[in-house]
């Protein structure tokens, strides 16, 4: 490789593809907050996480939920999917709409956990690589539904 070429492929950020899970309950949608000392610590987050090599999205996030939160779910479809450059790292975020399928959710692997609604969503502070699926998660027909 000459050294301009070595030069463009050592600046280009890293891809980290992450899962993340949309958690709806009574018209609610679960949210993790991230732990001290991390990445982005402090904002609110879609709970979910790193995607192994040749690990599937949903088996990601099954894992990711099932560290996290304690909890196991059935992975839906896929809502959105955000590529967002940070300072050193691009993330390609997939979001997918999940249901509980057994125990409940405990904040095991983050600071604190809470249920919102849609006008709820903009009283936390979230990542810049959130904000296309924020705006677009008020409509999500997952919110109206009473019991889930």
């Amino acid at each position: 490789m000459d050294a301009s070429r070595l030069t463009a492929h050592a600046a280009a950020s890293p891809v980290i593809d992450v899962a993340a899970g949309l958690v709806f309950r009574a018209g609610k949608l679960l949210v993790a907050q991230r732990k001290a000392g991390s990445h982005l610590a402090g904002l609110w987050e879609f709970p979910g996480g790193k995607r192994e090599p040749d690990e599937s999205w949903e088996d990601c996030l099954r894992r990711e939920l099932r560290e996290e939160l304690a909890v196991e779910v059935e992975v839906g479809r896929c809502f959105s999917e955000v590529t967002h450059a940070y300072p050193g790292k691009t993330v390609r975020l997939r979001f997918f709409v999940c249901s509980l399928v057994s125990g409940e959710p405990r904040p095991v692997d983050c600071a604190a956990l809470g249920w919102v609604t849609p006008e709820g969503l903009g009283d936390r502070e979230f990542p810049p690589a959130d904000e296309q699926l924020l705006a677009a998660l008020p409509s999500a027909p997952e919110f109206s539904a009473k019991v889930l």
